[in-house]
């Protein structure tokens, strides 16, 4: 089956994550190609931070805010605000990242006529283009689920991987706030939204402190807003064994994809962050003690822990700064594992 090009079109992204908008990134690109502007607006969850990730995309028209944890588009009254929302957007067509049949019924009540997903569980009662998802994909992952449906409607991806824009504004903003900083930057990503993925602050201060005493550059600890107290732990004990790092910690979105692209090598923990580094071409070294190796972008070299070990404790400081000599030595297309 193929799709006409449509008018304006929206699409509904709803997982929260910076990492789970990236990971769209090429199905977004590709769906904008469909549309007779070639750009979309997004409907997604305000901790993706989409407004700011995507403010250099233009594939990315507006962003819409989805608030369903106990926000404006709870419960059933909340159904009809999203509903009000939708409408005032004159969509013609509407595509669903995500298996969940409330969203087709709400853009069905705003009246949009064309809407698309992957047709699990009730969603094809309200879908106008008759897509079914092979039951191999309904429980597969939402790179797996999004390319399927891609597939199915014969609409090419361009993209290999995600690909991120950078805003040149951002980039001037972090080259005038880190002048003093000398190259090469090597970025340390601390943050962590479970406590199995976390490295924690010892390792980070160690790994610092050799990465400084071994070449010349800049360290970077880079974190959100929630990292502020053990980002400050870590400087201060960097400072106090005679090293030194940049406070990179809670820049605004853009600035940190800006101060990303601009990175020799990303060494952190598997967040967002670690994903708009890899989509920005800079080669990552993903600490994966707690969660399985993400094997989308060839930028992404897992770090996981020596066979019968399991956990983030069991990834040494020795082990990833034997892995960044690996990269160091080579080119970004080398396997680093």
């Amino acid at each position: 089956m193929m799709l006409a090009p449509s008018g304006r079109t929206l699409i509904v992204q709803p997982l929260p994550g910076i990492g789970d908008m990236v990971w769209h990134l090429p199905h977004i690109h590709a769906i904008a190609a469909t549309a007779m502007a070639g750009q979309v607006d997004i409907l997604t969850k305000p901790r993706s931070q989409a407004d700011r990730l995507l403010c250099a995309d233009p594939c990315v028209g507006r962003v819409l805010w989805l608030e369903r944890d106990a926000g404006r588009h709870a419960g059933v009254k909340g159904v009809f605000r999203l509903v009000n929302l939708l409408r005032q957007g004159a969509y013609q067509r509407v595509w669903f990242l995500h298996a969940s049949a409330r969203y087709v019924l709400t853009a069905w009540l705003a009246g949009i006529p064309e809407r698309i997903g992957y047709g699990i569980g009730l969603q094809p009662l309200l879908l106008s283009v008759p897509i079914r998802l092979p039951v191999e994909f309904h429980h597969a992952s939402p790179l797996v689920r999004a390319d399927a449906l891609l597939d199915l409607l014969k609409i090419s991806r361009t993209e290999p991987e995600p690909r991120l824009p950078v805003l040149a504004a951002a980039r001037q903003a972090v080259a005038e706030r880190f002048a003093g900083w000398p190259q090469p930057w090597i970025a340390l990503g601390i943050g962590s939204s479970e406590s199995w993925k976390q490295w924690g602050a010892t390792c980070f201060v160690e790994l610092a402190l050799a990465l400084r005493r071994q070449r010349s550059g800049s360290i970077f600890i880079i974190g959100g807003p929630a990292e502020r107290v053990l980002a400050d732990e870590i400087l201060h004990r960097v400072q106090d064994s005679g090293g030194v790092a940049a406070d990179a910690v809670a820049l605004p979105l853009e600035q940190t994809a800006a101060l990303l692209a601009n990175s020799r090598c990303y060494i952190g923990n598997d967040t967002g962050v670690l994903n708009m580094a890899a989509a920005l071409e800079t080669p990552v070294l993903g600490l994966f003690g707690g969660s399985p190796p993400l094997t989308h972008s060839r930028f992404i070299h897992a770090i996981t822990p020596p066979a019968n070990h399991s956990g983030m404790a069991a990834i040494t400081v020795a082990r990833v700064l034997d892995a960044f000599a690996r990269l160091d030595r080579f080119d970004e297309d080398s396997p680093v594992a």
